[in-house]
């Protein structure tokens, strides 16, 4: 049995579908028993509760050879950190409880640093948690999610062009989360020493925000589609317009001027940490869901 937590969010889903697909048992977390149904239906035993509670986690960890670790997305915690706290102290007692030997946690490039590249601080406290435990652990260090750029489609709709925090000229390495969940459900199948591993997903090719803008237009019809780098306040205050609080808004932030400079890879692009999925390929999914609004 491997357990998935947040099943049904981008990565968690991925996996699931990679594992059930190669007929694995597999164990779903996530706070919405409807939602975890088509998992069901395929075969899969559902487990509803909070990833903060560790008597939930240890019962659904329970038997499992593997489990998929990450933390479920809460921008309305006044407390970010405080937040990745809980899961990461929830899982910690589970793992410790069960005896579970495999661990696979969706990370973040930037992990490594306490300080300095916004709510990816959170998963580095949890990375330092999970380091104690006599474990094999493989932290998957991922770029930046090109799932994020169908956040900016009602703006582009809206204002006819793309914007945020990050300077536009910046390199980024960006993954389709699908490669990811590929990835997280090879490790799951792999057994290994106690300790604790990274590895980078960094996506085909390295692309800035202003060449992103460019293959995304395309894909839509605005082929002249602009990135515009916003003011930070700015910024700050459409999150907050979109439910984070405060301090999670500011960490966004932050985060965001963070990548191509503190948020980076440690490896270097090689044939191991690239994945297969482009943006210009990806870029046909926002057109569809554009052409949808």
């Amino acid at each position: 049995m491997i357990t998935i937590m947040a099943a049904t969010g981008h990565t968690g889903s991925a996996t699931t579908d990679k594992l059930l697909a190669a007929k694995q048992p597999v164990r779903v977390l996530g706070r919405s028993a409807e939602r975890l149904q088509p998992y069901v239906k395929r075969g899969a035993t559902p487990a509803i509760g909070d990833a903060t509670n560790s008597a939930f986690l240890t019962d659904a960890f329970r038997g499992a050879s593997a489990i998929y670790v990450l933390v479920p997305p809460d921008y309305g915690q006044s407390d970010p950190f405080a937040y990745y706290d809980k899961v990461g102290a929830a899982v910690e007692t589970a793992v410790k409880k069960t005896g579970v030997k495999r661990l696979v946690l969706l990370s973040s490039l930037g992990a490594e640093r306490p300080a300095g590249c916004g709510l990816i601080g959170g998963l580095h406290r949890v990375e330092e948690r999970l380091k104690q435990l006599e474990v094999s652990t493989v932290s998957l260090r991922a770029g930046f999610f090109m799932e994020n750029f169908f956040g900016m489609l009602g703006m582009i709709k809206q204002q006819g062009i793309m914007g945020g925090a990050t300077p536009p000229e910046v390199p980024i390495s960006m993954v389709a989360t699908h490669d990811i969940g590929a990835v997280a459900a090879e490790e799951l199948q792999k057994t290994g020493a106690p300790g604790f591993t990274t590895r980078e997903l960094l996506g085909p090719r390295d692309y800035s925000m202003a060449e992103a803008a460019r293959i995304i237009g395309q894909k839509i019809g605005k082929p002249d589609l602009q990135y515009v780098q916003f003011p930070d306040d700015g910024v700050k205050q459409a999150f907050m317009g979109m439910g984070f609080s405060p301090r999670a808004a500011e960490l966004f932030v932050e985060m965001a001027k963070g990548i191509g400079s503190n948020v980076k890879t440690l490896e270097g692009r090689n044939v191991r940490n690239s994945t297969p999925t482009s943006l210009e390929e990806f870029a046909v999914k926002l057109g569809e869901a554009y052409r949808g609004i």
